[in-house]
Order: structure tokens, then sequence, then C-alpha cells
């Protein structure tokens, strides 16, 4: 199994490449992300460049506990505006904050759409398909985090464009107020 690459890795910051076959090295990088996925008690979604791989697809968990995998996604519509989502607990509503397996315990609130139209291509026989969804709450989320992944946008950036608020998880117990810089500040050394 491949490790997943951690920030500040360089890796994470590029751009991938479009695929337009299918062949053997895109379906063992296919492979290996959805182990590597599975493998995560805590992890919702991967793409492809954090196991290192320059190809554009990611891998998200479903429902039944199966990974879909979006090659080539584009996202063709958005409802609303992007806001800070929230979930509801027995408390009351509480800010949904992001985490990301390429930045252990730590965790930010990012502004997202709640629901948008998507489009992606996925394998069938030696071919590549397309096919179109409307995603909401979660799994919109999610899309959108791992859609940022495959243009080497990090979740850290979004926290600092839209002065979300950042956290580091001590000890599965406590979330410690950071600044984002503190992390961003590593990608210069």
């Amino acid at each position: 199994m491949k490790k997943i690459v951690t920030f500040p890795n360089q890796i994470l910051r590029t751009r991938t490449v479009v695929v337009t076959a299918v062949d053997r090295k895109l379906v063992n990088q296919i492979k290996q992300l959805t182990a590597e996925l599975m493998g995560q008690q805590f992890g919702a979604g991967l793409a492809a460049t954090q196991l290192g791989f320059k190809s554009r697809f990611f891998g998200i968990k479903n429902q039944q506990k199966e990974v879909d995998i979006y090659i080539n996604p584009r996202l063709e519509a958005s409802y609303g505006n992007k806001i800070f989502p929230q979930i509801t607990t027995k408390d009351g509503p509480e800010d949904f904050i992001e985490g990301c397996l390429s930045f252990p315990d730590l965790w930010g609130t990012v502004k997202r759409f709640v629901k948008i139209d998507v489009s992606w291509e996925e394998i069938d026989g030696k071919n590549l398909v397309t096919r179109h969804k409307t995603l909401e709450g979660f799994e919109a989320i999610v899309w959108q985090h791992e859609a940022d992944h495959v243009d080497g946008i990090l979740f850290v950036d979004l926290v600092k464009r839209d002065g979300g608020k950042f956290f580091w998880w001590a000890d599965d117990k406590e979330k410690i107020p950071m600044a984002v810089d503190e992390i961003l500040d590593k990608e210069k050394q």
C-alpha cells in the first residue's frame, strides 16, 4: 500500500494531468487509491496527488462504504452562494470542520457550495464514459475538497482566503485554535 503524502510535499500543489485513456497504469493507481481510502477510518475522500500520482482522479467513500472513482471531474453548476456549512448537533448548530489526510490532526472551516451538479468519467471496459449527478450536503463538500486537490488547491488555502477558523485537534479530545499561516509557512522552509 502506498503512503499518503503529507504537507508540505510539493506534489500536493500539482495540477493533475487529464486522463485520456484506460491503461494498466491508471487501473493500478485506482486500485491503490481505493485500497488506501478503504483503510482510512476517518477518510471520506482521497485524490491521486495524495498518493503521489499526477493523473486527474479521486475517490470518495459512498454510503454503502464503497469507493466511487471520479476521473476528470468537472463542476458543472452550483446552487446558491458558498457558505461555511453547519451541522446540527444535540446542542444546536455547529460549524462543519474539514480535515484532510495530508494534514493529520488539522481541521478548518471552508466556504463550500452545499448543492452542486458535477460530471466526470468512469471506466467502462477499456473506455471512459461521462456521467452526471447532483450532489448535496456532505457528499458535495467532500467532492469539492477532492476536486480542489486535483487542481493543486489545498483546504488550508481556502481557510486562509475565506477567513475560516483553523484548529489542531489534540489527542482527539480538544480543538486548539491556531493560525493557518503557521502551517502554510512550512512551505517556505
